[in-house]
C-alpha cells in the first residue's frame, strides 16, 4: 500500500474543495454528486471518506474556502470607494452572471445554504460577515461600523439583482437589470 506524505492529503482535500466550489456553483448542491464531484478532482469515490465525513461536511467546507477567496480577492482592488465601484461593477456584469461556477457563492448557492445544516449555515455566516466588514471598511474607513448597515445593503442588493439577472430569460432585459443594478449601487454607495 503506498503511503503519502500529510501535505499530499492537504493538497489533495483542497483540490476536492475547489472543484467541487465550482461544481456546486455551476449545478447547485443538490445537483452534484459525490461520485461527480471526486471524478472531477480525479479521484474515486472510495477516496472522499478519507477526507470528508460526509456532503454536508465538504459542503460546509467548500462555502468557507468560496467565501475566504472572493474576500481575499478584495485585496487586489483600488482602495477605498473607487475599489468598491470597481467591485460593483465586476459582480454586476454579464460575464460574472453568465459564468455562475466561478462567481460568488452568495448568488449561485443562497436559496441552498438556506436549507443545509447548521455546521453549513455558520461557514457561510462567518464568511458573509467578513464580506459585509469589508465593504463596511471601503464606504468608511475611518468608522467602518457606522457603515455596516449600508454595507448589509450594498450587498443584498448585488446578490439579488445578479440573481434575478441569472434568472431571466430575455437578454436584453437580463442586461437591463445589471445596469439598473449598478447605478443603484453607486447611487447606494453616496
Amino acid at each position: 500500500m503506498v503511503r503519502y506524505a500529510k501535505e499530499h492529503k492537504q493538497v489533495t482535500r483542497q483540490r476536492i474543495i475547489e472543484k467541487a466550489g465550482h461544481r456546486f456553483k455551476q449545478d447547485g448542491i443538490d445537483g452534484s454528486g459525490i461520485s461527480t464531484l471526486m471524478s472531477d478532482a480525479g479521484l474515486t469515490n472510495g477516496a472522499f471518506y478519507a477526507h470528508f465525513a460526509s456532503k454536508d461536511d465538504l459542503v460546509a467546507h467548500v462555502v468557507a474556502d468560496e467565501l475566504r477567496t472572493q474576500v481575499a480577492k478584495y485585496d487586489t482592488l483600488r482602495p477605498g470607494r473607487a475599489g468598491l465601484e470597481d467591485l460593483i461593477r465586476e459582480y454586476l456584469s454579464p460575464k460574472h452572471r453568465d459564468h455562475p461556477g466561478l462567481g460568488c457563492p452568495s448568488a449561485a448557492l443562497l436559496d441552498e445554504i438556506g436549507r443545509c445544516d447548521d455546521g453549513t449555515k455558520q461557514a457561510y455566516t462567518d464568511g458573509t460577515r467578513n464580506v459585509v466588514d469589508e465593504i463596511a471598511a471601503r464606504l468608511t474607513p475611518e468608522d467602518p461600523k457606522s457603515a455596516r448597515g449600508k454595507a448589509i445593503g450594498l450587498f443584498t442588493m448585488m446578490v439579488g439583482t445578479l440573481q434575478l439577472s441569472r434568472a431571466l430569460s430575455e437578454g436584453k432585459f437580463a442586461d437591463e437589470v445589471l445596469e439598473q443594478g449598478i447605478e443603484n449601487g453607486l447611487a447606494f454607495m453616496r
